[in-house]
């Protein structure tokens, strides 16, 4: 760039005047109208009509000055070119003299750059000189100027998009669940004002300085997912406070039904042991479960806690009855089932020996002593108590194996 002007460019012909007139205005056009849908784009709208902090008012502050910078440039650059066509129309054949001054104008240092952008150790006393720059170097400059506003204002737009909606969508969330605050008449939720703070500081934060919230090209969401979530849980729990305070007694009922059928399953589960233990010899069935004094217990606990109710607490150890009272009595099937294990299995092989006798009959052995005998001492060790499985299942073998020979032996006989 040449400050004083000097230097002045060859001459061109009134052929290359005309040709580099017509592409200018075609520049210009192009520059304007991207000037225009800067000016124009909604993130643009945005910054300048948000209360910026941190990172993003820095940059948009930078970029402010460039898009300033931008116009005056562009006017600078407009204005030359103005003059070089009002020139070019006045000479319709332009001689020597006025072909080196379209030449100067269109190819040499004829753009003076806006004042303040001179860089301070080539300013004077008496402010920064005059610097002059062609006219590509200007739309050079205007590009670079450009290109980095832009960016900015796709970045802010960009990350607001990503981070609004989620944002409204929390603060819905938690006036959700204030409604429900309300609902339940309790003047204050500690949960819900702590999380109200931090969703305070996140919405003020994503509202004033989104480029802050920004992780690698891309708004990180991830705080107010993690946020949204605890108000939706808490908000679940509130619901389920309402729910508990408008049919506390139906709830009660059905949760003393259900104690009840704990007791009697565990009645059942004990007395199902004891026939094992008195009917299976060497058998070990689970000690029987005996939960339902203490889930009435706390039962009539909770009856009482009624009159002074904080429902969230409350709908907190209802709840927490309700899933003891269910394992309670899955406890109670799962021990009666482990305990009729060995009697199910003595049943089996009752039923097994008097299939086998059934078809001794139909071989036509009934009447046969050895197989008489073998079918007593099955019968015995499986009618005897207590039974020893073992020695029944062996006794169950050894007759189902005497039919079999039996019946071979009368086969090959025949």
């Amino acid at each position: 760039m040449d400050e004083s002007g000097a230097g002045a460019a060859a001459p061109m012909s009134r052929e290359g005047v005309d040709h580099a007139l017509a592409g200018l205005r075609d520049e210009r056009d192009r520059i304007s109208a991207s000037l225009l849908e800067l000016e124009r784009h909604d993130g643009r709208r945005l910054l300048d009509g948000a209360d910026l902090t941190g990172e993003t008012w820095r940059r948009w502050d930078e970029a402010r000055a460039r898009i300033a910078l931008l116009w005056k440039l562009f006017d600078a650059y407009g204005r030359v070119l103005e003059a070089a066509a009002a020139l070019r129309a006045a000479h319709p054949r332009p001689g020597t003299a006025v072909l080196d001054e379209l030449s100067a104008l269109l190819t040499g240092p004829s753009v003076e750059v806006p004042g303040g952008e001179v860089p301070l150790e080539r300013r004077t006393l008496l402010g920064p000189p005059r610097e002059r720059v062609t006219l590509d170097e200007a739309v050079r400059m205007m590009e670079t100027a450009y290109e980095r506003s832009a960016e900015v204002v796709a970045a802010a737009d960009a990350a607001w998009s990503a981070l609004l909606v989620p944002l409204e969508e929390t603060e819905e969330a938690w006036r959700a669940a204030a409604r429900l605050v309300r609902e339940l008449q309790d003047l204050r939720d500690a949960e819900l004002d702590r999380l109200g703070r931090e969703l305070t500081a996140i919405g003020r934060l994503t509202r004033t300085d989104p480029l802050s919230l920004v992780r690698d090209g891309r708004a990180d969401t991830s705080r107010l997912d993690r946020l949204r979530g605890a108000l939706e849980r808490r908000h679940a729990e509130l619901a389920e406070a309402v729910a508990l305070r408008d049919a506390f007694d139906e709830r009660a009922a059905r949760l003393a039904e259900r104690v009840a059928a704990v007791a009697e399953a565990e009645e059942g589960a004990a007395a199902v042991r004891d026939r094992a233990l008195l009917r299976i010899e060497g058998a070990d069935p689970p000690e029987p479960p005996d939960h339902a004094a203490g889930l009435r217990e706390r039962l009539g606990e909770l009856t009482a806690a009624r009159g002074r109710a904080d429902w969230t607490a409350l709908a907190g150890r209802v709840a927490d009855l309700e899933r003891a009272v269910d394992q309670a009595l899955e406890l109670a099937h799962r021990t009666r089932r482990l305990s009729e294990e060995p009697l199910g299995r003595r049943d089996e092989l009752r039923g097994r020996l008097e299939a086998y006798r059934a078809k001794a009959a139909r071989l036509g052995l009934a009447e046969d002593d050895g197989l008489a005998r073998a079918y007593e001492t099955a019968r015995d060790a499986l009618w005897t108590a207590p039974c020893d499985l073992r020695r029944a299942a062996d006794a169950v073998t050894d007759y189902q194996r005497a039919i079999r020979a039996r019946a071979r032996e009368a086969g090959s006989r025949r």
